[in-house]
């Protein structure tokens, strides 16, 4: 079974850090939230900002521009700023590493 796309190690990304990592030309969000880690959409659906220069708080992360907010566990738009949900990602850890499957989960609405 394809686990993914190899992105990163798991000790690169500590629990409550975010980082960006691409897929092809996608900017992808990790996020780990108490050990587990999710993957989102980097840009925020309101005005195309990049979350990974935003905060992370639990499983909330917040953009920098005009702080819409995420949940990066469902990719569910948190406040009125944002235009919509974030797409979200598979996620598997192995061997110590962290892989992104390249095709988008279900939306958040479903």
């Amino acid at each position: 079974m394809d686990k993914g796309e190899d992105v990163c190690g798991v000790a690169e990304l500590k629990p409550g850090d975010m980082k960006c990592v691409f897929l092809g030309a996608t900017r992808v969000l990790l996020s780990n939230v108490d050990g587990k880690v999710y993957a989102t959409s980097d840009v925020c659906s309101h005005a195309l900002a990049y979350l990974s220069d935003g905060w992370l708080e639990g499983p909330v992360v917040e953009c920098p521009l005009h702080g819409a907010q995420f949940d990066v566990t469902t990719g569910k738009a948190l406040s009125a700023l944002a235009n919509g949900d974030i797409e979200t990602y598979e996620v598997t850890v192995a061997d110590g590493r962290i892989f992104v499957a390249s095709a988008q989960l279900a939306s958040a609405k479903s």
